[in-house]
This record gives C-alpha cells, sequence and structure tokens, in this order.
C-alpha cells in the first residue's frame, strides 16, 4: 500500500512540475530528460504586419488564412548567424506549398535597418523577413527575452509548437510537414 501511495505521489509532483512548466514557458528537467514548453503552444496570437528588410510589407501567414513558421533572429545573435545560413541552404530544395516561412529581425532602434539588411544579404535568406525596431512583435506579442526562436503556427492562428533557440534544419523540416499535412 506504501508503494501505491508513494508511486501516485511521484506522478502528481511530475504532473504539477510540467504543468507548471507549461504555464511559464520553462524548461523541466526530469532526470536526464529536458522537456522544453512554452504556455504559447494552444493558444492564438494576434497577426501582426511589419515593415519588410528589403521593402514592402511582411505580415503573419496567418493573416491570411495560412499555416507558418515566424523565425526570429538578429545579427548580433551567435546562434542566429550560425542557424541562418543552414536553415537557407535546406531551404533551397525544399517546398512546403502554402505553408509560409518568414523571419523577424529584431536590430532594435540603435543598430537599424543597415544592420539588418546586411545580415539577412550574408546569410542569404530566401524568405521573407519583417524588421521589428521597437520590439513590438518580439516581446510584445510572442514575450520572447532571448533569440533566436522558432514558432509554427496553424493557418487559424494558433501556436502549435516553439522551438527555443536555433533551429535544426531537420526539425525544420519535421515541424513544417506537421503543419502542411494539417
Amino acid at each position: 500500500m506504501m508503494l501505491v501511495s508513494l508511486g501516485i505521489g511521484a506522478l502528481l509532483a511530475i504532473t504539477l512540475i510540467v504543468t507548471v512548466s507549461a504555464l511559464t514557458g520553462k524548461t523541466v528537467t526530469l532526470g536526464q530528460n529536458q522537456i522544453p514548453t512554452s504556455a504559447l503552444v494552444g493558444t492564438k496570437v494576434a497577426s501582426f504586419s511589419l515593415p519588410g528588410v528589403n521593402g514592402g510589407t511582411i505580415q503573419a501567414p496567418w493573416k491570411t488564412g495560412h499555416a507558418g513558421a515566424v523565425m526570429f533572429f538578429a545579427s548580433w545573435c551567435t546562434p542566429c548567424q550560425n542557424e541562418l545560413p543552414k536553415v537557407t541552404e535546406f531551404l533551397r530544395h525544399h517546398s512546403y506549398g502554402s505553408v509560409q516561412l518568414i523571419g523577424v529581425d529584431e536590430e532594435g532602434a540603435a543598430s537599424g535597418l543597415p544592420n539588418a539588411k546586411t545580415f539577412v544579404a550574408k546569410t542569404h535568406v530566401q524568405f521573407p523577413v519583417g524588421f521589428d525596431p521597437n520590439d513590438s512583435v518580439v516581446t510584445g506579442i510572442f514575450k520572447f527575452g532571448q533569440l533566436p526562436e522558432t514558432v509554427f503556427v496553424s493557418k487559424s492562428g494558433v501556436v502549435r509548437e516553439v522551438i527555443f533557440g536555433a533551429i535544426s534544419p531537420k526539425r525544420l523540416d519535421s515541424e513544417l510537414q506537421k503543419l502542411q499535412r494539417a
């Protein structure tokens, strides 16, 4: 009977830890396994429009009824500098139908649009990139405190997944395929 009580107690403790993690958007470590979670998953996020780094206007894919991924980055971010060339090269050989991928460059007003343009050109980014100098999208809508981050959103604006840190081409492919099938 005592073993059953201990088992139930352990299960409740793990459930509580995972629930708190989901609500706070933190990573929970249980033994050797890390469970990254985000409070955004399952929530509907606002659509947005930003000036494009290379002109025009960039808008959230779900604003026009498309599923999409948003990659958040900046030129000063070392992991971003490593991530974007790999992702760009991978995307040259892959297509995901109506699923759209956009970037949001969070250079900040101090460094400005010239740094964003240089970084996008240097990393050969081919997908549309919006410029977020006042962090209205990065910290305003998505509440991110660090970069890079990638968010996968359904065509109705519901967050399906958030990847903290640099994303591998393999993981990007997997998540984009999930959006494509949905």
